[in-house]
């Protein structure tokens, strides 16, 4: 389905009595007029069985319980709030402070959901649990809470994923997880999140589809988003502790959402402002660029109505970044609601901006970051530049950087970086 270029949203602009923690998604699933289940018939029972299973979840005291305990003693939570001082420093302007989910087991926020989504697969009685995955930490996360569980599991990536982030590749393989090459279209994320959803529709009898970001038909966005907000519910007590106010901007990378929604949620009624780095590649004035939001229009994706890149025929244009985890050329529905209601700024990084950030955080912070949280990085290292010295930006550092190492060696040589 395609929505015309023209199309605007019929939100009024955010006023500060409207409160936004609580009120999206409405039931059927529409964030505003984003979202919903645009799917067929043969996902759309799958899809009811995990609302019903999810609703009556999140009200189980104990099934939340287990899921905090398990963040506590399995996922390592709470991740640490730093102050980046160094980086700060060599910036200027207002202090620059990380949100360490690269301290987690398995090295990023996905765990966060993959944790909640296993105990709701085992809650449902499945047997096998089956992924899609860009940058690979998804994939990770899902084959790791496979292996606590006793879940057979698959994970579909893209073959062009598979080469950029083999390390990843191995992690999941020696799991005992099936990573699944996938070879139609561009061979990324989208087409993997394509396979992961016509393969579940033959095998949701016995299989639960962990879907890893904001994306995707209802109750996906929400679900995911939930179990993401331990990020902004242990920052935003973090901050209080540490400074005794609320940051005066928050950043996160933007490409499904999920890293990103989990910082900006439990803010959202909060007087904070708010930036989500989208992925500009080679600039936004190119065709080889991921960001949807800033260069993108209506339409509908993965079974949501969302923001998109996308041709005036609703033909999806090619996503490019260097970061394999921002090459996707949708955003979750939630997200396209705050671009229209102005409560997030979305912004471009280019790839040049997102490594020189990389190189930066390694060299004064020694600290080395996701390719994904680097392009956060720039953009809060841009913002804190021209904010005054008492001012405090919080980044979510959402994962760590061990996977892009080779690729990144890799582009360095082939652009003649230092």
């Amino acid at each position: 389905m395609n929505i015309p270029s023209s199309f605007q949203s019929p939100l009024p602009l955010l006023c500060p009595m409207n409160k936004l923690i609580g009120r999206y998604p409405d039931s059927s699933g529409h964030f505003g007029p984003y979202g919903g289940r645009f799917v067929g018939e043969t996902l759309m029972s799958a899809l009811l069985d995990v609302e019903a299973a999810w609703k009556s979840a999140k009200h189980d005291p104990a099934f939340m319980a287990e899921f905090r305990a398990m963040l506590r003693d399995y996922a390592g939570r709470p991740t640490p709030l730093d102050c980046a001082e160094r980086l700060s420093a060599h910036v200027g302007g207002a202090r620059l402070w990380l949100k360490r989910e690269d301290c987690t087991h398995t090295g990023a926020h996905k765990i966060n959901n993959v944790v909640g989504q296993g105990l709701l697969a085992r809650r449902m009685g499945k047997k096998r649990v089956i992924a899609e995955t860009g940058a690979g930490q998804h994939g990770v996360a899902t084959a790791t809470i496979a292996a606590r569980f006793g879940f057979d599991c698959k994970v579909f990536m893209g073959a062009e994923d598979i080469r950029r982030q083999a390390p990843n590749v191995r992690r999941m393989e020696l799991l005992g997880a099936q990573v699944v090459p996938v070879t139609s279209g561009t061979a990324t994320l989208k087409d993997a999140m394509n396979e992961a959803l016509r393969y579940w529709s033959g095998a949701s009898a016995d299989t639960f589809y962990v879907i890893g970001t904001v994306s995707g038909p209802h109750p996906y966005p929400e679900m995911v988003r939930d179990f993401q907000r331990v990020i902004g519910d242990e920052a935003r007590a973090q901050m209080l502790e540490k400074i005794g106010r609320l940051p005066d901007l928050l950043v996160a990378c933007v490409g499904g959402g999920s890293n990103a929604m989990g910082l900006f949620y439990p803010f959202l009624d909060d007087p904070c402002e708010m930036i989500g780095a989208e992925a500009a590649g080679d600039g936004l004035h190119t065709p080889r660029h991921a960001a949807s939001l800033v260069g993108g229009s209506p339409g509908e994706l993965h079974g949501a109505l969302t923001y998109l890149l996308q041709s005036d025929e609703g033909q999806i244009h090619e996503a490019w970044s260097i970061s394999a985890g921002l090459d996707y050329p949708g955003v979750g529905p939630e997200h396209a609601l705050l671009h229209d209601l102005k409560r997030v700024r979305y912004e471009g990084v280019t790839d040049t901006e997102a490594l020189d950030a990389f190189q930066a955080l390694c060299q004064y912070e020694g600290i080395i970051p996701a390719l994904e949280s680097s392009h956060a990085l720039a953009a809060a290292m841009r913002a804190a530049k021209i904010r005054p010295p008492e001012q405090n930006v919080l980044v979510n550092l959402s994962g760590r950087g061990d996977k892009d190492l080779d690729h990144v060696t890799r582009w360095m040589k082939e652009h003649g970086a230092p």
